[in-house]
């Protein structure tokens, strides 16, 4: 065995892995990084950036087919998934550089490729190699979790691992899931001129502000989606001419047959292998058990990412990466914060939210008032033909921001102002202030700020002031 000594171990080279290696080694600790996959992780590979890529070229499809909404002449795109895959591939190549076992390895990182595992509460095992470190970090990220659904092992069947590679049209897709990977891979097949079936046990993006959600549901009817909400699916099969796929609606069942089936029923973590009862890791099948440092049972690992089980995003795993460097290098009791976690589902329109919403606030018992205001009356927005939504501000004592959902053109974007804002504990007062270009779709947040003082500088009171102070 050839043995290693770091200040840093971390297992899992996606998002959160390659921050902490990243940061760690360019602040001159000795770091090891083990990946037994590829670099970049689900994000890169099949996940965020595919997409992203994917979305972005059914949205080109869309504008073309509906030209006309800006007196042109619509055509119809012809889209080829073989060119749609090469297109996903090429993106992911020139990203790839940047996670790299050739970059990290250039910033001083020792990059070991192979799966690693505990064989104590202070060593790892890497094929023949041995790490022993001062401080651990398992960042290996999640899969797609598979349903138990009978028939489900003998049938074909999709993931986000698989679908970005398809270089044949789907006729009819089928999806199972709608959260956000199964609402935005519904809609971008739907703009590229797919048939597509959403199945959905209960209703589709629960987590999101219910109002807002309705929004994305008539985009999506409009488009041609066969929706499915509350049911439940008894069974699914292969047949000679593709999948079938048997629900159970209004007590009734009913039989869906399609030409392909995507799996977009929630994640699991990457914990098989890892032998983490070795080092004294507490875990369940959700993820690690963490403390509000990031750190596991051990005190000595922390677990990052979709493996600690809570927000299972990029931009948390790059969070979690500087909480963890603080703990490890600098031994700063730095905790998690989550009130300004923001989230975004790119569908069309997108879907962002940060701090609370209506259905929080209320079974928080936490009192709010909301104001709003609508992407209709925004002249950016009607311009550009895209006034579908609205920005939703819950707001509680002395105006202060709790929480902002945005459902419209851009809404990822314009997002990061509130994640701003109620980080830093801002009033509505400081967004009425906020000098905002014209004429930009981030306006909508100036404007629902406005109506909140609508009343106080209209009263009868306001006036009488004004009256008497122009009488000097």
């Amino acid at each position: 065995m050839n043995t290693i000594y770091a200040d840093l171990c971390i297992i899992g080279a996606g998002s959160g892995g390659l921050s902490v290696a990243a940061g760690a080694v360019q602040m001159g600790a000795s770091v090891v990084l083990i990946e037994n996959h590829k670099m970049g992780g689900d994000c890169l590979n099949y996940g965020c950036v595919p997409s992203k890529a994917t979305i972005s070229v059914a949205r080109t499809a869309d504008k073309m087919r509906h030209a006309d909404k800006f007196n042109l002449t619509s055509v119809a795109p012809k889209v080829d998934y073989k060119e749609l895959a090469a297109y996903v591939t090429s993106v992911i190549a020139q990203i790839a550089p940047n996670d790299s076992v050739a970059r990290f390895t250039e910033l001083g990182v020792n990059v070991l490729q192979g799966t690693g595992k505990f064989i104590d509460a202070k060593t790892v095992q890497v094929g023949q190699t041995v790490v022993k470190g001062r401080r651990f970090v398992i960042a290996t990220g999640s899969t797609a979790a598979i349903p138990p659904i009978p028939g489900l092992d003998q049938t074909p069947y999709l993931t986000n691992e698989t679908i970005f590679a398809l270089e044949q049209t789907p006729a009819q897709l089928i999806v199972i899931g709608g959260g956000p990977i199964g609402c935005e891979l519904a809609q971008a097949h739907l703009m590229l001129g797919t048939k597509v079936t959403l199945l959905e046990g209960f209703k589709i993006l629960p987590k999101d502000d219910s109002e807002a959600t309705q929004v994305v549901r008539e985009q999506l009817l409009q488009q041609g989606l066969d929706l499915h909400e509350g049911i439940k699916v008894l069974q699914t099969r292969k047949t000679d001419s593709g999948i079938e796929v048997t629900i159970e609606a209004d007590g009734a069942e009913k039989v869906i047959q399609g030409s392909h089936l995507l799996i977009a029923a929630g994640r699991k973590p990457n914990l098989a292998n890892l032998a983490l009862e070795k080092a004294n890791i507490d875990f369940h099948p959700r993820g690690i058990n963490v403390d509000d440092r990031l750190r596991t049972s051990n005190k000595k690992v922390f677990a990052i990412g979709d493996t600690a089980g809570s927000f299972q995003f990029t931009h948390a795993a790059g969070y979690h990466a500087g909480i963890v460097i603080r703990n490890a290098l600098f031994h700063l009791p730095a905790k998690v914060n989550y009130r300004a976690m923001p989230w975004v589902t790119y569908t069309t329109p997108e879907l962002a939210h940060v701090g609370l919403n209506e259905d929080m606030a209320t079974e928080q018992g936490t009192n709010y008032e909301t104001i709003s205001w609508p992407f209709k009356e925004n002249d950016r927005a009607i311009a550009e033909n895209d006034t579908a939504g609205f920005i939703k501000i819950l707001l509680g004592k002395k105006g202060l921001i709790l929480g902002v959902t945005i459902v419209g053109p851009h809404a990822g974007e314009l997002i990061t102002t509130y994640v701003l804002a109620i980080n830093k504990g801002l009033k509505i007062k400081d967004l009425a202030d906020m000098i905002v270009p014209y004429p930009t779709l981030a306006e909508v947040g100036k404007r629902a700020a406005g109506k909140y003082y609508l009343p106080l500088i209209s009263s009868p009171r306001m006036k009488k002031i004004v009256r008497f102070l122009q009488k000097f």
